[in-house]
């Protein structure tokens, strides 16, 4: 076997997933190797050269197989282990590397290495996921998605786990086994597979009513985005900044903030997007890094000062109440680019893992009743996963920093201790590995104050608020959000069976806004509740994805053309398109060359037969002629319905005109057309940066 180094085309594979040389990039170039290349010839894992890896060994031509075929014994015993238990929850995920550079000095609050000073560069691997679903299920699921970052820091290796809601399902982590066995198929026929449209998943939340804060950001378009590229995170905990130098600690929340800003899907594109590609997440970030198209976010701070504990009337360590921005306002210290794909899923991606309470000096825990479950239940999966405690050095998780350390043993162990003293204190060995100071970069734990009788009470009253900011996020949604929620609400509790759970619910969601109750009551078939909602008026308006940056780069435009299009006019448009970052795909008939009425050719690279509309955030109707014209105009019409009744942007070519004009029945909002309009190209990217144009008839 030779190292990947050698191979001729490695720099033409490092190219294309993206290639960024930073400390642990380097560190796991001694592990990548290849089996492939001129003159290779294949052995087994003893490194014994194979001269037949395709018909097994017998007595006789027509006889049975000998027990004596060692290599057919390797070849399929290894194949029947190479599976490893899946993740419990967020079973299904990708993992991508990068950079976080920091803007700023924290020191005047943390003593965290990595964001001690303005432009320091730290590698990360991060992994996005679904909870709900098993590892071979569907990207779009409406979901808890998690977002999970690694920082391969000069001090160890700091993860810090996030989820695409500020808020957490339940308030203890007594409960996390409960919600798990809620939301996951039921037991019975173990359907449906990611999806809590299910009886156990909303009883449950009827009678543990401090999911409702959670479950309203779940059913809204927060809980189907349209790609990871695209979604905000928060790690829900709250956590500890500390200052050694000082002794200072002041509590923090992290924030995630994608530059694209947040967008999502409709509950029909997700749906549909499931069936005709279930890795829609997975290749949207594939494709972005291949061509350079790096997803950035920027690292975000909410900060309370140790002193302000209990200024706010939520209590800052109740992870189904989030901090709401315009009380306390998130801080950005820094950007996360993703610039690197993995090059093997189940090397990397299926064997990270992460912990929360993998922490650095400066960073610390809190009385945080989730916190405190969380910091033992991960580690605890991934001991059952791995079947060893080494898990830690494989190579995705190994840190980049030093370790010396006497644990010892245990499965797959690859490290070779050579040292004959493996415990301390010790004076053979001079009493090393020694303890490190604060000075010399030990973790020590804030000395907070501990006091009280041993209880199971939860730390607050205001932890059994359950509505209130259930309401407050109802109250900063746009019509069209609130809409979309009803209909989501409306969906899921549909497929609910029990009359019961259904009426259960509607009068829990009363408390949070009664109109909303009431229509989703008339939507499911149960008697109207007659509750009424906590009386609560406040807003946020950064909850409302109206509020999100709007950009065309990297939307992704479906071209429906077929020959004879104006070639002057198209190449001018895709011109455009091509200089906002706009991705770009020719759907046509069939696959090959499609040519203009001048002779320009352009390449298709998917047919109708082969894509979906659902799957593009716009469309360029050029039309054309086609050797089916009649198929060709139906597939085209198609398309162009999809798009129209999913709200997206739609630029209409002047050879195109006839398949789309403005009725009683629409008003053409959002549809741009060619014909008579010299800024067409520039009208067109505009349409396709607002994303959706909601008051489309």
């Amino acid at each position: 076997m030779s190292n990947s180094s050698n191979n001729n085309n490695s720099n033409d594979e490092n190219n294309e997933r993206g290639f960024h040389k930073d400390p642990k990039d380097e560190q796991l170039e001694q592990y990548r190797e290849s089996n492939t290349g001129p003159g290779e010839k294949m052995t087994d894992d003893n490194g014994v050269r194979v001269s037949n890896d395709q018909t097994t060994l017998r007595a006789g031509r027509r006889g049975p197989g000998l027990l004596e075929d060692f290599h057919f014994y390797k070849k399929q015993t290894h194949f029947n282990r190479e599976r490893i238990p899946e993740k419990v929850v967020h079973a299904r995920g990708f993992g991508v590397y990068g950079e976080f550079e920091t803007y700023k000095s924290l020191k005047h609050l943390t003593s965290a290495h990595f964001l001690a000073e303005a432009g320091r560069k730290t590698p990360v691997f991060v992994r996005f996921s679904n909870f709900t679903g098993n590892r071979g299920s569907k990207d779009t699921a409406i979901d808890i998605r998690g977002f999970a970052t690694k920082f391969y820091t000069q001090e160890g290796n700091y993860d810090n786990l996030a989820l695409q809601f500020p808020v957490f399902i339940l308030a203890d982590a007594m409960k996390f086994m409960d919600v798990a066995h809620a939301a996951k198929p039921e037991p019975n026929y173990h359907i449906p597979q990611a999806s809590v449209a299910h009886d156990n998943f909303w009883d449950y939340v009827a009678n543990n009513q401090e999911s409702a804060h959670m479950v309203m950001w779940l059913m809204s378009m927060r809980g189907r985005p349209r790609s990871w590229r695209m979604m905000a995170g928060w790690p829900i905990n709250t956590f500890r900044f500390v200052n050694y130098e000082t002794g200072k600690s002041t509590f923090v929340r992290f924030k995630w903030i994608p530059k694209l800003g947040v967008h999502s899907l409709l509950l029909d594109e997700a749906n549909i997007i499931g069936g005709v590609d279930p890795d829609f997440h997975h290749r949207d970030i594939v494709e972005a890094i291949k061509k350079g198209a790096y997803p950035e976010y920027e690292l975000g701070v909410q900060l309370i000062a140790e002193e302000d504990e209990f200024k706010y009337d939520f209590d800052i360590l109740d992870d189904t109440k989030l901090w709401p921005e315009e009380e306390i306002p998130v801080e950005r210290i820094g950007k996360m680019t993703l610039n690197r794909l993995i090059d093997n899923w189940f090397a990397e991606e299926e064997q990270s893992a992460f912990d929360p309470a993998s922490v650095v000096p400066g960073i610390d825990f809190t009385n945080d009743p989730v916190l405190q479950g969380r910091a033992i239940a991960y580690r605890d999966t991934e001991l059952y996963r791995h079947n060893s405690a080494n898990f830690m050095n494989l190579p995705v998780n190994k840190p980049i920093a030093e370790q010396n350390y006497n644990l010892r043993r245990n499965r797959l162990r690859h490290r070779i201790d050579v040292d004959h003293v493996n415990y301390h204190n010790n004076s053979l060995a001079g009493n090393t590995p020694e303890e490190a100071s604060p000075e010399k970069g030990g973790y020590v734990n804030y000395p907070g104050k501990v006091d009280g009788h041993v209880t199971r009470e939860l730390p607050s009253e205001s932890f059994y608020d359950f509505f209130s900011q259930a309401r407050l996020f109802w109250n900063s949604l746009s019509a069209p959000e609130k809409k979309d929620l009803v209909e989501n609400f409306s969906y899921h509790l549909g497929r609910v069976d029990s009359k019961f759970v259904r009426k259960q619910n509607v009068d829990m969601w009363a408390n949070v806004d009664t109109e909303m109750a009431c229509t989703i009551a008339d939507n499911i078939g149960v008697e109207r509740p007659s509750g009424s909602h906590v009386p609560v008026d406040k807003c946020s308006p950064a909850i409302s994805q109206t509020n999100t940056p709007h950009s065309a780069y990297t939307q992704k435009v479906g071209v429906l053309i077929g020959n004879g299009f104006n070639g002057e006019e198209v190449r001018k448009t895709l011109d455009i398109l091509h200089h906002h970052g706009v991705f770009i795909e020719i759907i046509s008939e069939d696959l090959g060359i499609v040519t203009g009425a001048d002779g320009t050719k352009l390449e298709v690279d998917k047919t109708f037969l082969t894509t979906y509309p659902v799957l593009y955030d716009s469309l360029y109707v050029v039309g054309g002629s086609s050797k089916y014209e009649a198929k060709f105009r139906q597939n085209i019409t198609n398309f162009l319905d999809e798009a129209y009744k999913h709200y997206k942007p739609i630029g209409i070519a002047t050879t195109a005109d006839g398949y789309i004009q403005r009725s009683s029945y629409n008003n053409l909002e959002g549809v741009v057309f060619a014909a008579n309009n010299r800024d067409f190209g520039q009208d067109f990217v505009w349409a396709i940066a607002q994303q959706r144009f909601w008051g489309r008839e």
